[in-house]
């Protein structure tokens, strides 16, 4: 393993990031993007491991961690969190990279490749949907929209209020605790979970990335037309793309795989049986192991 050390990034967007790299400067570069609630912490196992011989850049997104927590939802758009990504890209120096996301670090690294693909060399994807099967399924599939109903709560203006309410501790248990075997998450990195969510403003921060989110998520009682663009054509992927799926993820399910080869051009799919949604917690191995090959091929 690779010492990955920290620092803070500004950026031309007007953020300043706490950032993690590691590995030689002259490695093929690789940028990794946590999801909620989490940081760079995430990517703690699988960063150390690939920056044996990668350039390792490992960013706590605005909104989380060490990370600037702009004020207002509008800082939070997809516009917004993707142009931190090549920002910070460009703060390194670097032109083209592969880019690795998981949970909402996934979700916006989907649209990236979408809108820059020119930018990255390979595009990985750890159990985050794609947005127009996410969309699709939240209103055709009965059990995802049941799944999915958490997103509708953390949009709720009273969730923080909820949340204080019930203590940080009941929010981990709920929020994280309740998707990933704890035995692999120890003491000292839950603390760590606490200190970053006891930040002035980093709760709202965090949720406000779902406020944002142009996704709809109907209630279970309401009947539901997907929007207008879930019926157009969609362009497809071009960036060779691994997508890595924990298959025991009770938030997104496995059906979020169904149809993946139809909208990328040039597709592999690793299934890890034994994980569910926090796969990088729960079987970093695996996941590194996935990632090598495709960086490899």
């Amino acid at each position: 393993m690779t010492a990955v050390e920290t620092t803070r990034v500004s950026l031309d967007t007007g953020v300043t990031l706490k950032v993690a790299f590691g590995g030689p400067q002259d490695g093929e570069p690789v940028i990794l993007l946590h999801g909620f609630p989490e940081s760079h912490r995430t990517w703690r196992h699988v960063a150390s491991d690939l920056a044996r011989d990668h350039c390792v850049i490992v960013p706590d997104q605005r909104g989380f961690g060490g990370s600037d927590k702009p004020e207002g939802v509008e800082h939070y758009r997809v516009e917004e969190t993707i142009a931190d990504i090549f920002a910070l890209a460009d703060a390194f120096g670097i032109e083209r990279f592969t880019l690795v996301g998981h949970d909402w670090g996934g979700a916006i690294s989907w649209t990236a490749a979408l809108r820059q693909p020119e930018r990255l060399s390979r595009l990985v994807i750890i159990n985050a949907p794609h947005p127009l099967i996410f969309q699709r399924s939240v209103v055709d599939d009965p059990a995802q929209r049941a799944a999915s109903q958490y997103i509708r709560a953390f949009r709720s203006p009273m969730i923080e209020k909820g949340i204080d309410a019930m203590g940080l501790e009941t929010f981990f248990a709920k929020s994280f605790g309740g998707h990933v075997d704890l035995a692999f998450v120890p003491p000292e990195e839950r603390q760590v979970y606490f200190d970053d969510w006891r930040q002035e403003g980093a709760l709202t921060a965090m949720l406000n990335w779902y406020r944002a989110s142009h996704l709809d998520v109907p209630a279970m009682d309401e009947h539901a037309i997907g929007p207008a663009w879930t019926r157009a054509p969609f362009p497809k992927v071009s960036v060779p793309t691994l997508v890595v799926w924990g298959m025991r993820d009770k938030a997104l399910l496995p059906l979020q795989l169904d149809g993946l080869d139809e909208l990328v051009d040039d597709l592999t799919v690793v299934r890890i049986e034994e994980a569910g949604h926090f796969v990088p917690w729960e079987r970093p191995a695996p996941v590194v192991a996935a990632i090598r090959a495709f960086l490899d091929r």
